[in-house]
C-alpha cells in the first residue's frame, strides 16, 4: 500500500510543474480553497517563476498520459476549475511521441498469440498517431484488408494506476477538509468517474464492443458511419478495425476542395449525436475534429470509442424536454423536470429556478450559434448549480461536455447554422413518440401484461390461504393475526374470478 509521504511527494512533483505553468493560481487565490490544499500550493511553487497568464494544457502535458487524460476529463467541469481553466484544457492534445517498434510488435503479437506475418502481409513501423495511451500503425490483414491496428503503450497500465490511487489519495482529503463547497462538488466522484474512464479505454476489446453496439444503433442514421471490427486480430492491449479513407472534419478547406456539402455534414452530425443521446441512451462521448471524418459519399465516420457515454431512459426522457423547454422557452416545465429528477433540493422554490433558467435561456434563444457564447452560458448554468446547492451529476456532466464538442464542430462546419432549431423537430417527434398518448397506453398495457403473468402465483396464494372445506388450514406465522374461520369455497371462487375481472376491465378500457 502506498504511503501518505509517497503521496505527498508525487503531489508536490505535480504541483512543481503546475506552478511553472502557472496552473495553481486559481487554486490558491480561492476564498473557498481548505488551508491545508493552500499550504501545499505555496509549497509548490516555492521559488519558481509563475507566468501571468496560466497554461493548464501545456503543464499537464508536461506530467505525462495520466495527467492529459485527467486534464480532459477536469474541461468538463468548469464548475471545478473555472471557466478559463475549462475553456484551456477544452485544446489538450494527447500526442506524444511513438513508442519504438520492437516494443509494439511484441505487444501485438504477445496480445494476439502469433507471430506478426501470420496475422498481417504488412504493418507499418511508423504510426500515423501516437495519443497518450495507445498509437495507431496501418497494416494489411493477411486476406488483403487495410485495417488500422490500435496498440495500448507498453506500461501504461502501470503508470495510470499509481497515478489514480494518488488522486484518489488527494480527492479524499479534499472533500473531508474542504467544507460544504467541495463536499458539493464531490472531488471523490469525480476521480471515480475519471477511473471508470480510463479503465474503459485501457481496454481495448472493451472499446470495440463500443464500437460495435455504436454501430448497431445508427443503422437508423446512414449518413454516420462506425468502422467494422476485426474481432480475430482484437484483444484487450490491441484493437484491429476497418481502415477509413477520409477528410479529417478539422480540414476545412480539404472539405471544400473535395466537394463536401459542409452545412449537411453538420446537420448529420447533430442528428446523429441527439439519436446517439437522446433515443438510444448510448453516446460517442469524444466527438472532436480529429475522430471525424467525411467519406467520400458524402458520410460522417467516428474513430475513437474509448470514451462512450450512457443514460438510462428515464433520464433520457427528461433530457429531451429540458432541451425542448429551452428550445421552446418552457421554463417552468424545464425547472418541474429538474425538481422530479430531484436534481435540485426540495426547499427550492420551483418559480426561483425557473426565473434562473431563463436568465440563461432567454440570451440564445433564436439566435444562430455564432452569436451564442457557449462558455458564458454554461457560466450561468453552473452557477445556478451553486445558487440551487445541485449536487454534481457525472452522466450528465459527460454528455454536457460531448454537447459543447459537437456544437463547436457543428459551427465550424457552417457557422450559420443554429444547433437548437436543428433539433427542434427532432425532439418534438421523440417527445411525442416518448410522452404522447401512444406512448402512455404502450406503457399501461405492458404495466397490465406484467400484472396478468402474476395471476398464477396469486392464485396459488389464495388457494394456499383459503383452502377448500376439510383441507388443513395453512400454518399462520406467530407475527399474523388469528384467523378463526376460513372463506366457503363459494367466496374463494368469487374471490378470483374478482381478481382475472378486474383485471380484463383495466385492460379492455386501455385499449378502448
Amino acid at each position: 500500500m502506498t504511503t501518505a509521504v509517497t503521496h505527498l511527494w508525487r503531489l508536490l512533483k505535480w504541483g512543481r510543474t503546475l506552478a511553472k505553468h502557472g496552473a495553481l493560481q486559481g487554486i490558491e487565490r480561492d476564498p473557498l480553497t481548505p488551508p491545508p490544499v493552500r499550504r501545499l500550493v505555496k509549497l509548490a511553487r516555492f521559488g519558481a517563476r509563475v507566468p501571468a497568464e496560466p497554461d493548464y494544457a501545456t503543464a499537464l502535458q508536461a506530467i505525462g498520459p495520466a495527467a492529459i487524460k485527467l486534464g480532459q476529463a477536469l474541461a468538463t467541469r468548469p464548475d471545478l476549475v473555472g471557466e478559463k481553466a475549462a475553456h484551456n484544457l477544452f485544446a489538450l492534445q494527447d500526442s506524444l511521441p511513438p513508442a519504438p517498434f520492437p516494443l509494439i510488435r511484441q505487444a501485438v503479437e504477445q496480445a494476439l498469440e502469433a507471430p506478426l506475418e501470420k496475422l498481417f502481409l504488412e504493418f507499418d513501423e511508423i504510426p500515423v498517431g501516437a495519443a497518450s495511451i495507445a498509437q495507431v500503425h496501418r497494416a494489411v490483414t493477411t486476406e488483403g484488408r487495410q485495417v488500422a491496428v490500435k496498440v495500448l503503450r507498453p506500461g501504461i497500465e502501470e503508470e495510470f494506476a499509481q497515478a489514480l490511487e494518488t488522486y484518489e489519495w488527494a480527492a479524499a482529503h479534499v472533500e473531508v477538509h474542504g467544507g460544504d463547497e467541495a463536499q458539493r462538488l464531490r472531488p471523490k466522484m469525480v476521480i471515480a468517474h475519471f477511473k471508470q474512464w480510463t479503465r474503459r479505454e485501457l481496454d481495448l476489446q472493451r472499446e470495440a464492443a463500443s464500437a460495435s453496439e455504436l454501430k448497431q444503433n445508427m443503422v437508423a442514421e446512414p449518413g454516420f458511419y462506425v468502422p467494422e471490427i476485426d474481432w480475430r486480430r482484437t484483444a484487450r492491449r490491441v484493437m484491429t478495425l476497418e481502415w477509413l479513407d477520409g477528410i479529417k472534419l478539422s480540414k476545412r478547406d480539404d472539405l471544400i476542395a473535395a466537394g463536401h456539402d459542409l452545412p449537411h455534414l453538420a446537420g448529420t452530425l447533430v442528428r446523429a449525436f441527439l439519436r446517439q443521446a437522446v433515443i438510444d441512451g448510448f453516446f460517442h462521448a469524444d466527438l472532436h475534429q480529429g475522430n471525424l471524418f467525411a467519406l467520400p459519399d458524402g458520410r460522417i465516420a467516428a474513430i475513437d470509442f474509448g470514451i462512450m457515454g450512457r443514460i438510462d431512459r428515464r433520464a433520457r426522457r427528461w433530457l429531451a424536454e429540458i432541451l425542448y423547454g429551452l428550445i421552446t422557452g418552457n421554463y417552468q416545465r424545464v425547472a418541474e423536470i429538474h425538481f422530479e429528477a430531484q436534481y435540485v433540493p426540495r426547499h427550492h422554490s420551483v418559480a426561483e429556478f425557473t426565473t434562473a433558467l431563463r436568465a440563461v435561456g432567454e440570451p440564445m434563444r433564436g439566435l444562430p450559434v455564432k452569436e451564442i457564447s457557449v462558455g458564458r452560458m454554461l457560466e450561468g448554468l453552473f452557477t445556478i448549480t451553486r445558487d440551487f446547492d445541485m449536487p454534481t451529476q457525472p452522466h450528465l456532466l459527460l454528455l454536457q461536455k460531448t454537447m459543447v464538442m459537437e456544437e463547436g464542430v457543428a459551427t465550424f462546419l457552417d457557422p450559420d447554422i443554429n444547433m437548437w432549431e436543428s433539433a427542434e423537430p427532432f425532439l418534438r417527434e421523440w417527445i411525442r413518440t416518448e410522452l404522447g398518448p401512444e406512448a402512455y397506453y404502450a406503457d399501461r398495457i405492458t404495466h397490465w401484461v406484467r400484472t396478468f403473468k402474476k395471476l398464477p402465483d396469486l392464485v396459488d396464494r389464495i388457494d394456499h390461504y383459503f383452502p377448500a372445506p376439510g383441507a388443513a388450514p395453512p400454518p399462520i406465522p406467530h407475527a399474523e393475526v388469528e384467523v378463526t374461520q376460513l372463506p366457503t369455497p363459494r367466496w374463494r371462487d368469487l374471490l378470483i374470478a374478482a381478481v382475472a375481472a378486474a383485471g380484463g376491465a383495466a385492460a379492455v378500457l386501455l385499449l378502448i
